[in-house]
């Protein structure tokens, strides 16, 4: 990590294999790299998740059979890691929202 690179703060959740498989963690850990750099991702990878807060995205990470979600915000000086989840459904759950919203509240305390 360079100097000028923002670290990540995970909150919750980890990215390794298993779960995940070797070829969606890879591409889990190249999308990080990016956003620590400063990168803007666009569609379809990042979705905003204005419901949870401001700067706050959904991050999709298509795994063999799994469809990965990694809620994220991003400040200034960190990318902070609010949960990373199966998603099952096309909406995000309402708990996994508030549990993200409880965990920065927290974290901002």
């Amino acid at each position: 990590m360079n100097s000028g690179d923002k670290p990540l703060v995970w909150l919750h959740g980890e990215v390794k294999t298993p779960p995940f498989s070797t070829t969606a963690r890879v591409e889990t850990g190249i999308l990080l790299r990016r956003l620590q750099k400063g990168e803007q991702l666009s569609l379809p990878n990042p979705r905003p998740m204005p419901s949870i807060a401001p700067r706050c995205h959904e991050l999709r990470i298509n795994d063999e059979n799994t469809i990965w979600r990694i809620v994220y915000r991003i400040d200034s000086d960190a990318i902070i890691i609010l949960d990373v989840f199966k998603k099952k459904t096309n909406k995000t759950p309402n708990r996994i929202i508030e549990l993200c919203k409880r965990r920065l509240r927290d974290y901002e305390s």
